[in-house]
């Protein structure tokens, strides 16, 4: 038996405020451009950079998944977000008689990656995702144990806990 799969995993920037329609049937569709791009030098050392442009058309699902709405209330212009999907080719005919074809992204899961506009805010459908408040502190290499030994005493903080925020 063959197996296939119809699957895109994009990171970018929205390109655009998101349009949300409702449609005859009642459910609703949202749609927005992401921006994804690409650096690198070419053989005669010069910087280059290209930018994709990709459309995404997000449903409520019939299981009461509310993507769509989810992009109306907190997707804008210039945010960084993660779009799961499948890629999908459509034609169709325009009001000249000619045929048209695009390529969207269907999307399926969906992630703000840039936090909260605004800072703390408030927490209405959403939580904000659980930050670490500061980093592990630095380490200079002369405090780290010599290699092949195994005497964590010589190396302060080696076994501390830094995680005591965790909820688990």
């Amino acid at each position: 038996m063959s197996r296939s799969l119809n699957k895109a995993i994009l990171i970018g920037n929205v390109g655009g405020e998101p349009e949300v329609r409702t449609v005859g049937t009642g459910g609703r569709v949202a749609t927005f451009s992401l921006a994804t791009g690409r650096n690198w030098t070419d053989a005669q050392g010069n910087k280059q950079e290209k930018t994709e442009w990709h459309r995404c058309v997000v449903w409520n699902s019939s299981r009461g998944s509310g993507l769509a709405d989810v992009v109306e209330k907190y997707v804008r212009k210039g945010e960084k977000v993660y779009v799961e999907g499948e890629i999908e080719y459509r034609q169709w005919q325009d009001k000249d008689g000619q045929t048209r074809y695009t390529t969207e992204i269907k999307v399926k899961e969906l992630m703000l990656l840039g936090g909260r506009a605004g800072g703390a805010g408030s927490s209405d459908d959403m939580d904000a995702a659980p930050r670490r408040s500061a980093a592990p502190p630095a380490r200079s290499k002369a405090a780290a144990p010599a290699a092949g030994g195994d005497d964590f005493n010589d190396f302060p903080g080696a076994l501390a806990d830094d995680d005591d925020d965790l909820p688990f």
